[in-house]
């Protein structure tokens, strides 16, 4: 009785009610399966998945070949991270139940997770071969598609789940990825506003639409979407996110004899891009504060415009308003035609003393001097997509120039090739920070570099810098031109075709035998 009472109330939506009276029974008798089954559902609906997971193992061990417990046992793992444990659960799951398209889907799923595609995407075959209208599935086989680059056809799985379901918010959001991939902004943009018409995940929707905007240059607009990052519910992988008890300031109040904050939230390059708002900000008759990471510190330290600089972590005196670096360009109006300090504006950062360390660190001067920077931060969620091994540089180097490295790290599987080639300079163990990368920049003709922090450097500091791009770049790249309206120094060679850096190499090449000995 105590049992169809628990299950009742399941049912009914009492889940507190529920899990009161089969804890009770379980205690009382620990091998009760329908128990176990119903109060491992309920701590899955309770999204405590590791809980779950736990008491439908128990059912499981009592009877293997309930196919609804392993169904639900497999979910459960899933859903708490424990991808490759549930494996064999999904599996026995299918067998059991070979004619339920759920249990192939959630196969799928988890098999996805494990970067197994081609894997899954038969799998999510099998899913719709039962069901041919089963709309999640087409969605899943379009995200597993465009994983694997096949972004034709996993537009064309998107439109198939959208014309079973023209309500599939996910898919019209998974759709306006993939166009994005696809540089169909126009697109992409009406998918993004369709998802957020249906309400489905709308920051990251409003996200990837100021993405979409900023990409095609559309400023204005897109730094406006932009501020929907401090919603996303993933933010926290890329951008922190700071409470103060200060008001946040975007343009609208006067700053004349205020005090304002300004402070970062991404990554050193973001910092150092947008570090060029800060004269801005203080020609508005403001008190600047600028919180710096300590990598930065000593080489902003020597700059104007800042009323105090402070070490990220230190204690924050008192001031009246707050502004993120990144909310600057929306705070001043930014378009694609008024972007401020495109021209050397961290020039005077480097002390001259400094730069003449580091001419008697190198050799005397008999070529041409190219910096080189090969890979990025190994952490960001990008870095397949924009670095290289140094491996895949060295064929495109002509002989009648002199490299240097400036990596800071240098990942293991170049370390052999960087040692064998004593034409590549390596200072590795004297770049302290960035003053010691700026002083060694300032002593060179050229930068070669992906998409990193020491781009955004070499450029800030006017040196002419070459940027290696992928095929779809970061927002601030812009697509379909070779320089760039954030830097007047700065030449952008871009891959023709994703994952392929031959072009782009090629012509860097080509360019680089043009420079004189």
């Amino acid at each position: 009785m105590m049992l169809q009472h628990a299950i009742q109330s399941f049912q009914s939506g009492n889940y507190e009610r529920a899990d009161s009276i089969l804890v009770k029974i379980i205690k009382a008798d620990s091998k009760n399966l329908p128990a176990l089954h119903v109060l491992g559902l309920i701590k899955a609906s309770q999204k405590k998945y590791q809980e779950a997971a736990d008491l439908l193992s128990k059912a499981a061990r009592l009877n293997p070949n309930e196919a609804s417990i392993r169904y639900n046992l497999a979910k459960a793992l899933s859903d708490s991270g424990s991808d490759e444990e549930a494996l064999p659960h999904h599996k026995k799951a299918v067998e059991l139940i070979p004619n339920n398209p759920e249990a192939w889907l959630n196969y799928g799923k988890t098999v996805s997770n494990l970067n197994r595609f081609e894997e899954a995407l038969n799998l999510f075959d099998k899913a719709i071969l039962i069901n041919p209208n089963y709309e999640e599935a087409w969605s899943n086989k379009g995200n597993t598609l465009h994983e694997l680059k096949q972004y034709d056809q996993a537009i064309k799985a998107f439109l198939k789940a959208i014309s079973i379901n023209e309500n599939f918010a996910a898919a019209y959001y998974n759709l306006g990825i993939t166009q994005q991939e696809m540089h169909c902004l126009d697109e992409a943009i009406i998918s993004f506003k369709k998802s957020i018409s249906l309400n489905y995940n709308s920051a990251s929707s409003n996200w990837n639409l100021a993405l979409c905007y900023l990409l095609r240059g559309n400023l204005e607009e897109g730094f406006i979407e932009y501020e929907s990052r401090w919603n996303r519910g993933e933010a926290g992988n890329s951008i922190e996110k700071r409470s103060f008890d200060k008001p946040l300031w975007l343009g609208m109040e006067s700053l004349q004899g205020k005090t304002i904050l300004l402070h970062g939230e991404q990554g050193l390059g973001d910092f150092i891009q947008f570090y060029r708002y800060v004269e801005l900000v203080s020609n508005l008759g403001a008190r600047v504060l600028l919180e710096a990471p300590d990598s930065l510190a000593q080489m902003l330290g020597g700059l104007g415009n800042i009323s105090q600089l402070i070490i990220k972590g230190e204690p924050l005196p008192s001031f009246d308003y707050q502004c993120p670096l990144m909310s600057l360009p929306l705070a001043f109006k930014t378009n694609i035609n008024n972007i401020p300090n495109a021209n050397g504006y961290i020039k005077n950062a480097i002390s001259h003393s400094k730069i003449l360390e580091w001419e008697k660190r190198l050799s005397p001067k008999v070529k041409p001097r190219v910096g080189l920077v090969w890979s990025g931060n190994s952490l960001h969620k990008n870095d397949s997509k924009r670095s290289l091994l140094l491996s895949d540089i060295l064929a495109y180097l002509p002989d009648h120039l002199e490299y240097i490295s400036l990596q800071k790290e240098i990942r293991e599987v170049d370390k052999s090739i960087l040692n064998s080639n004593p034409r590549i300079l390596n200072f590795a163990n004297y770049l302290n920070d960035f003053v010691d990368t700026a002083a060694l920049i300032e002593n060179l003709d050229l930068v070669i570099s992906v998409d990193t922090s020491v781009a955004h450097l070499s450029g800030a500091l006017g040196k002419k810098t070459w940027v290696l791009l992928p095929y779809t770049p970061d927002w601030r790249w812009l697509l379909d031109r070779d320089d760039s309206p954030w830097y007047s120094s700065m030449k952008l060679y871009r891959q023709s075709k994703t994952c392929n850096w031959d072009g782009p190499l090629e012509k860097i090449k080509q360019d680089l035998r043009l420079i004189s000995h």
